[in-house]
């Protein structure tokens, strides 16, 4: 099983040092970053399983930097770092996505107690699973690459990855907005997120060069939801 990859965001020094090293001690794999944007451009990349994220950042802010997180990543499991007394710091954190909280200062084994929390209860990520063809080309699902018979190619975010992988997983099958929030997303269904799921298909279908007027890779069934009508290759 591969290591657990953490991004450590903490624009202190002397705290982020030691944070980075207890949990690199424990055998995780760390990154960290000390200004807003950096952390912003790190934490977009589809590698890390935790985020440990300060609020009060140089940059873009704490808050901002998880609401983008968010939207982009809703299951990627985010510990907000507080400081004392920041109650109002901490409801907000907790409103735009993150799983928990730790206020400074704060010890080494609450912090480790902490994070093996948040990773149990949250969702497992999809695994590899070999590659997708489709009329066009095919797409790497442990990646996200897709390259296409044309010699182009292009990479999936990871909400457009699980998607194929999910749909892939299900060739010739259609697969209604409600499974693919459940089981793809981990999300309840309410009215707007049928919205959520329309987006990420048809910006899916862009990528992956479907005719959106006519689409032959994701098929549209009316009144069961989406069938991908390419296959895996392999795993």
């Amino acid at each position: 099983m591969a290591a657990t990859r953490i991004l450590v965001v903490e624009d202190d020094p002397a705290i982020r040092r030691g944070v980075v090293d207890a949990l690199r001690f424990q055998g995780y794999v760390v990154a960290e970053a000390s200004h807003g944007d950096e952390a912003l451009s790190m934490a977009l990349e589809p590698v890390y399983d935790l985020l440990l994220l300060d609020l009060i950042l140089p940059g873009k802010q704490g808050l901002d930097i998880l609401k983008e997180i968010h939207l982009a990543y809703p299951t990627l499991p985010v510990i907000i770092l507080t400081a004392k007394g920041d109650e109002t710091d901490r409801v907000n954190g907790l409103k735009f996505g993150a799983d928990d909280y730790v206020v400074k200062p704060f010890s080494v084994k609450e912090l480790l107690a902490r994070i093996e929390a948040v990773l149990r209860r949250s969702p497992e990520r999809p695994q590899p699973a070999g590659e997708a063809s489709f009329v066009s080309g095919k797409a790497n699902l442990a990646t996200g690459e897709v390259k296409f018979k044309n010699g182009k190619s292009c990479r999936l975010f990871p909400m457009e990855l699980d998607l194929l992988r999910y749909l892939a997983s299900n060739p010739g099958r259609a697969v209604s907005r409600e499974e693919i929030l459940s089981r793809v997303w981990h999300m309840k269904l309410t009215g707007s997120e049928t919205r959520t799921v329309d987006m990420h298909i048809a910006r899916l279908r862009e990528k992956l060069q479907d005719d959106l007027d006519d689409p032959q890779v994701i098929k549209t069934v009316r009144g069961k939801g989406y069938l991908f009508a390419g296959g895996p290759t392999g795993s």
